[in-house]
């Protein structure tokens, strides 16, 4: 399957449902690089090597080009996605299921946003379809459990491995610049870390692009009455169409956020932000390569904290990583559940 664009807008302007999925769609993506982006570039400015608004810009256009780039070299991440659930065999409740999911994850992640709480796009976004997939199938028939598992897999490797190689990478730092000048360190450490956020924020565009492009690739294949994505070309339009979404949403900002993972959970030097940021892009760019769907909120919080327990595990504020951790556990329930409410609901309205 391999729609051009004018064919896509054919179809949204023609049916009513493919239109309210697709604007649905557009705006998790939009409120994705606003509220989960910023996670990014909080360290960068958080060690005072960016202000905020140039920050932004940066996250912007790096995120536009991971969605770009990446999509078209490996685009694993989002044949994971799609083939995650099974919607069954009608096309039309298909679709309705759909836009159940993303107004769930409209709703979820705007509302935690609202106090400032890192989210988890990703997670919402897996929730919504799962939450679908079981109202419309009326059972566990619409979760495929050997793609489903690899969301166990990322939960496992952005948590260990970004706490690992956080902490290694900020250990040997210090180790390596224990007699290096501290202020001819902290300079040449600013460019560094620009360079790395740059390269997280690349890799959230990675990540969470190939998400939603599966996402809307669906939406297309329902539209045309496959049940599937078999065969499916992902066209270039499609990726710029969510890389320039995606990229103006970042360019929203997100103050509260950059505030809650940057300056609150652990204070942090250029060094040990640079530490964090080029291990969370690492964890990211293996997780991409294998097709497993990770969160970058995890991946760079845990990255964050393994470099915070460099210095003492007391240097952590706990109470902020525990806000956290109690968001990603009510992801799962929480949208699943105004998902799978929301499918029955439209399925009975249209």
């Amino acid at each position: 399957m391999e729609v051009s664009l004018a064919e896509f807008l054919g179809q949204v302007t023609s049916n009513p449902i493919m239109a309210i999925s697709v604007l649905l769609t557009l705006g998790v993506i939009f409120v994705n690089g606003w509220t989960d982006a910023p996670n990014a570039i909080a360290t960068c400015i958080s060690t005072r090597c960016m202000n905020v608004r140039p920050a932004i810009i940066m996250s912007a256009i790096f995120n536009f080009l991971g969605v770009l780039i990446m999509t078209h070299l490996n685009a694993s991440v989002a044949s994971t996605i799609s083939n995650m659930v099974d919607f069954g065999g009608n096309a039309h409740e298909a679709l309705i299921a759909l836009c159940a999911a993303m107004f769930s994850i409209v709703v979820y992640s705007v509302g935690a946003s609202i106090f400032g709480i890192p989210t988890s796009e990703s997670h919402s976004l897996i929730a919504g379809l799962t939450g679908a997939a079981l109202a419309i199938q009326n059972g566990l028939d619409g979760v495929n459990g050997q793609e489903w598992i690899k969301v166990i897999y990322g939960l496992v490797l952005s948590l260990v491995l970004g706490f690992a190689i956080g902490w290694a990478i900020c250990k040997a730092l210090t180790y390596l610049c224990a007699n290096v000048d501290r202020r001819k360190a902290n300079g040449a450490f600013k460019y560094l870390q620009i360079f790395a956020a740059a390269a997280m924020s690349f890799m959230h565009g990675a990540q969470d692009g190939q998400k939603f492009i599966g996402v809307l690739l669906l939406g297309v294949a329902f539209a045309n009455g496959q049940p599937d994505l078999s065969g499916a070309v992902i066209p270039v339009w499609l990726m710029l169409l969510c890389s320039t979404v995606m990229g103006v949403g970042t360019s929203v900002g997100g103050e509260k956020i950059i505030k809650s993972v940057g300056m609150d959970m652990v204070k942090l030097e250029r060094f040990q932000g640079f530490s964090a940021d080029l291990a969370g892009a690492f964890c990211i760019l293996l997780s991409t390569v294998f097709g497993i769907p990770v969160s970058t909120t995890h991946t760079k919080t845990s990255a964050i904290m393994g470099v915070g327990a460099v210095k003492r595990l007391s240097a952590i504020n706990m109470s902020v990583v525990r806000d956290m951790m109690l968001t990603w556990v009510f992801t799962f329930p929480g949208c699943g559940l105004i998902s799978f409410v929301m499918a029955k609901l439209f399925m009975l309205l249209f």
